[in-house]
């Protein structure tokens, strides 16, 4: 009879024998495990593959990057190259377009003659020539402005009524050259010295405008830097002109390179003085002639028919009379170049000024 304990040994064994059989044959038994080679050389064949397509890739984009820079530095050559010659060429044609106003002002500078003083700026450019003729000596004075800030007229100290010298107006403002401009009126109550009737500063009517009479002539610039002058009947026929600035006195002495009729008072009251006029050439630079007189009797200085004739040698276009005698004034780089017929500067109404 089997008693309990040896019941439950047989148990056991009965359970565990599976197991201890499977662990017996995995001690015992050997086992073999095939690597897929096949699949393992084609992944390698793939990678040498893409390797060396990379590798061809890589030689090719050298190749095409060193012709890429050799074409870009071949542009870059032709580029210099196309720059210099289209530079040669812009100078050379504005060589050949300023060749003929260069021949002009060659032309003009040798009928002036000897250039006494000279100045030049980005704004301006004066030369300064003597005259010395058997009846009177003086200067004329070329002016080519480049810029709207090489020339002004001022108004005595900038006030209606007041008066300064040429000199005193040109350091006052920081000029370096002026000439006096137009006519004036004193007013004997006030002592207060008035500009001669129609007169403009910075494109404004000073005291508005007043139709020409008794041979007055206007005398300014427009604002394209053109001379202006003549007679106007009307304020809309002068603004048609464009003015920027203008003062008023008598006559008109050419126009269009032809001499004008001299009214038959300003023939003999005086005869000679010391005068100052205006002109332009047709390229629009500016003459002015300054001349000497020694006194107001009439007896010294230029007539204004001998100006006409020294104004056609010079091969002025237009020109006109501005205020003489005592007025004449011409300051260059801070000297008073003329002798004033007074002795001395006269104060005036209104005075040109030019700016380097």
């Amino acid at each position: 009879m089997i008693n309990r304990v040896q019941g439950l040994n047989r148990v056991m064994l009965l359970a565990c024998a599976p197991f201890l059989g499977m662990l017996i044959f995995l001690l015992f038994a050997t086992f073999s495990v095939q690597v897929p080679i096949s699949y393992t050389q084609a992944e390698l064949r793939s990678v040498n593959l893409e390797s060396s397509e990379l590798e061809n890739k890589l030689v090719t984009a050298n190749l095409e990057a060193v012709q890429t820079k050799s074409i870009i530095e071949r542009f870059h050559q032709l580029y210099q190259q196309s720059t210099a010659d289209v530079t040669q060429m812009l100078k050379v044609a504005t060589d050949n377009v300023m060749r003929p106003a260069a021949i002009y002002d060659d032309r003009i500078t040798s009928k002036l003659g000897r250039v006494s003083k000279h100045a030049s700026s980005a704004n301006i450019d004066l030369k300064l020539f003597p005259i010395q003729e058997n009846n009177y000596h003086g200067y004329a004075m070329k002016v080519t402005l480049k810029s709207d800030k090489a020339m002004r007229m001022a108004l005595g100290k900038d006030k209606l009524g007041s008066s300064e010298t040429t000199l005193e107006a040109t350091r006052r403002y920081g000029a370096f050259a002026g000439v006096n401009a137009g006519g004036f009126a004193d007013e004997e109550s006030t002592h207060k010295r008035f500009p001669l009737e129609t007169t403009m500063i910075g494109g404004k009517y000073v005291y508005g405008f007043f139709p020409s009479r008794e041979d007055l002539t206007f005398i300014g610039l427009s604002k394209d830097r053109k001379l202006i002058g003549g007679r106007f009947g009307s304020q809309a026929e002068l603004d048609s002109k464009n003015p920027l600035f203008g003062a008023t006195f008598v006559p008109t002495l050419l126009k269009n390179g032809q001499k004008t009729s001299i009214p038959s008072k300003w023939q003999s009251t005086p005869a000679r003085a010391a005068r100052t006029v205006v002109g332009n050439y047709k390229d629009d630079q500016l003459l002015f002639i300054v001349t000497d007189g020694n006194v107001e009797s009439g007896s010294s200085g230029a007539t204004l028919a001998e100006l006409q004739n020294k104004l056609l040698e010079f091969g002025v276009r237009d020109a006109y009379n501005l205020d003489g005698g005592g007025s004449t004034s011409l300051i260059f780089g801070g000297e008073v170049i003329n002798r004033p017929s007074d002795g001395k500067l006269r104060p005036l109404a209104t005075n040109f000024l030019f700016f380097k």
